[in-house]
């Protein structure tokens, strides 16, 4: 029997940092010290050092001196993720149109079934839900893909936008809209339409990027 893999205190505090930074959390241009992150964490300096050094190699954080500040992802960064994820998301849904199994449908569609539960609650207050099966839906359209370096590269983008995400989903006419393009991709996927998997796809994330434009100075991501 294989065993299962225990994840170091080291990788906890680094994905535990990097939602806190992705999040909002902690503002850009906020300087972060290792005693501070300590005392916060309840951890000893040492996995936080390993934490700090794999955020500056992802250009989350940078030194600063005496300490790192957060640089986090800027307006323009999550632009230019949007376009990244035009040109390639389509992609993946093609493939995965030719490559998901029975089972990854039926998976897909009790995410998309909740997701519409929580959207269509009448007093609202499931952003969390939402987004986290949003997360679901796409991160299994990826994995159906087969290919581990597009998968790779579209789940890294996904978690990067945590912030605008999380905003927009707060929006229920946004919120709405998205199980309704998440439907259509569905429907090609289950048709098997690569080409229709690809377009509603590319439909969905355009969308999204258009609703990132028009989002107003107060609800931008990481200003």
């Amino acid at each position: 029997m294989k065993e299962r893999k225990s994840i170091s205190i080291a990788d906890q505090i680094f994905e535990q940092l990097e939602r806190d930074i992705l999040s909002g959390k902690y503002a850009r241009g906020e300087l972060l010290t290792e005693l501070r992150l300590s005392e916060e964490l309840g951890v000893s300096r040492t996995p936080i050092r390993e934490a700090i050094r794999r955020l500056e190699q992802e250009n989350i954080l940078e030194e600063a001196g005496r300490g790192v500040t957060v640089v986090g992802i800027s307006r323009q960064d999550m632009l230019d993720m949007y376009e990244i994820r035009i040109r390639i998301e389509g992609l993946a849904a093609e493939w995965a149109a030719a490559r998901i199994t029975d089972e990854e449908l039926g998976q897909i569609r009790d995410i998309l079934d909740l997701q519409r539960f929580y959207t269509e609650r009448p007093k609202g207050g499931h952003s969390d839900e939402i987004k986290n099966l949003d997360s679901r839906f796409h991160e299994m359209v990826y994995r159906a893909c087969g290919s581990r370096a597009l998968t790779d590269t579209l789940l890294n983008l996904h978690k990067k936008m945590t912030k605008f995400r999380m905003a927009s989903v707060s929006k229920h006419s946004r919120a709405l809209q998205s199980v309704e393009e998440h439907e259509a991709i569905l429907a090609a996927l289950s048709a098997r339409d690569g080409a229709a998997a690809n377009a509603a796809m590319t439909r969905h994330v355009e969308n999204a990027r258009d609703r990132m434009r028009q989002m107003g100075d107060e609800d931008a991501p990481g200003e």
